[in-house]
């Protein structure tokens, strides 16, 4: 009778440690996913905005110190100089909490074939070790995927996945993006 009441407990405690390390195993922490975007007309702000509301991710708007010209002469003339200028235009936000994120999607619109200057600043101001960058851009014709390469470049520590180029502010094939790289939530 005693040795039953041993099994029995035996198989009791097992049951219940295996049954307890199953439910830790099963309750990983979420992935916490961070969207930084650079925005100027709307358009990047627009998919930054459908991406978050697919994702659960949390928006960062990439905001210049000084803001960019309003009107979109004065406006490409800046970013032209920036571009030749290798320049570092200052941000005057940061990312809270950054090292919560493990998922961060970059995006920007094409400004002279590739990204915005102030995308060199955003990424070199943080670690990206250990992240998974996702790029994505909003373009008018050409130039998509030298900029999703250019922040692919910019992130070499960071592991990459498939990035996204929306014309305008066109959110067609996102969520299926976001299901093939399984980002959807």
């Amino acid at each position: 009778m005693k040795a039953k009441l041993i099994a029995l407990l035996a198989v009791l405690l097992f049951s219940t440690g295996a049954n307890a390390q199953n439910s830790l195993a099963n309750e990983q922490p979420a992935k916490k996913i961070l969207i930084a975007y650079f925005s100027w007309g709307g358009n990047t702000q627009h998919v930054a905005e459908h991406i978050a509301s697919l994702t659960g991710g949390t928006l960062f708007r990439i905001e210049p110190e000084k803001p960019y010209p309003t009107e979109y002469k004065p406006c490409t003339e800046i970013a032209k100089a920036e571009k030749e200028s290798n320049a570092r235009p200052a941000i005057k936000n940061k990312v809270e909490n950054w090292e919560q994120y493990d998922t961060i999607f970059i995006g920007c619109p094409v400004w002279w074939w590739t990204a915005p200057m102030i995308i060199n600043t955003f990424t070199e101001g943080y670690d990206f070790k250990g992240k998974t960058v996702i790029p994505f851009c909003t373009y008018a014709s050409t130039y998509r995927d030298e900029t999703l390469a250019r922040i692919v470049e910019l992130t070499p520590a960071a592991g990459h996945l498939k990035g996204f180029g929306a014309v305008s502010k066109n959110t067609k094939g996102i969520e299926e993006w976001l299901k093939e790289i399984k980002m959807l939530k």
